[in-house]
């Protein structure tokens, strides 16, 4: 599959129909259509359903629509790090990260360096543990901070400190939120609102056995919202959504913390560009500090 074919497949994805696209690309109309369908007969599948004014995506075609997403973007990483190979004071550095407070630890080396290299550009990226090994798998992003244990045979990585309390977001006038803490009895009667990464924990624990969820979320200003509103009771770390002043939320950590260090790790063997080298060693420096 050509690059170009992907990015052609974009637009119309993105126009919603053949002639607006191939007036976004600035071709024809009929020569994008010949492209579409060699596309569709080299793949063997149906890319879109045919007979609306607006193009609906066919399963098949979702799925290479996501793939085509992360082909042109890596491609446009790539132009940009050849582009700045010669140059080890300025280029580009992905970072994927879940929400936490840990990332302070993150964004003041990234403050460093930026007061020394201020050509250096940071890309976050913000996502549950799933989304980022993927990313980092796929060459989206360089470094991911995650709170799950990862194979050290692929990935090398860095323990920061123990910064998150994990606990429950809650409406400032609920009657939980007149305990100090929240024991595991009380989550067996509470409807909860999970971090999609906890799922697995949640599930395997016989001590949690009995909880009840009502929704899933990887980001947590949503799910403060469905809080809000009454859903339920978001369990997250501390600190990420503001309780203070006129807030109708508020926070209580659980009684018994679950071990949620997290670690920032990268790919093993990986040829990496000066930027990201440098920010790397600058981590690695950090992680000698933390072992005095």
């Amino acid at each position: 599959m050509d690059l170009r074919i992907m990015e052609y497949y974009l637009a119309v994805t993105r126009e919603g129909n053949i002639s607006a696209a191939a007036e976004a690309l600035h071709i024809s109309q009929p020569a994008l259509s010949r492209q579409i369908r060699d596309l569709e007969e080299e793949l063997g599948v149906t890319l879109f359903e045919r007979g609306s004014r607006r193009i609906r995506l066919t399963e098949e075609g979702m799925i290479l629509r996501r793939r085509a997403e992360e082909m042109v973007h890596l491609m446009q990483i790539t132009e940009g790090e050849i582009r700045q190979a010669h140059n080890n004071l300025s280029g580009e550095v992905h970072i994927g990260a879940g929400e936490s407070r840990a990332f302070h630890h993150i964004s003041e080396i990234a403050g460093r360096i930026h007061r020394d290299y201020p050509d250096i550009r940071f890309t976050i990226t913000s996502g549950d543990t799933a989304d980022l090994m993927e990313e980092l798998e796929n060459g989206l992003i360089d470094v991911a901070l995650i709170f799950t244990d990862y194979d050290h045979s692929q990935y090398q990585g860095i323990r920061l400190p123990k910064d998150d309390r994990l606990g429950l977001l809650m409406r400032r006038d609920d009657p939980m939120a007149e305990k100090k803490a929240i024991a595991i009895d009380d989550l067996k009667k509470l409807p909860l609102i999970i971090p999609r990464a906890a799922a697995d924990m949640l599930s395997s624990d016989p001590a949690l056995a009995g909880i009840r969820t009502v929704a899933v979320y990887n980001l947590i200003y949503n799910a403060s919202l469905f809080v809000e509103d009454g859903v339920g009771y978001a369990m997250g770390f501390d600190g990420l959504i503001n309780v203070t002043g006129d807030s109708a939320l508020t926070f209580r950590p659980l009684e018994i913390q679950i071990a949620q260090a997290g670690s920032v790790i990268w790919k093993k063997y990986e040829v990496f560009p000066p930027a990201v080298n440098l920010f790397l060693e600058c981590l690695k420096g950090f992680g000698r500090e933390m072992m005095r």
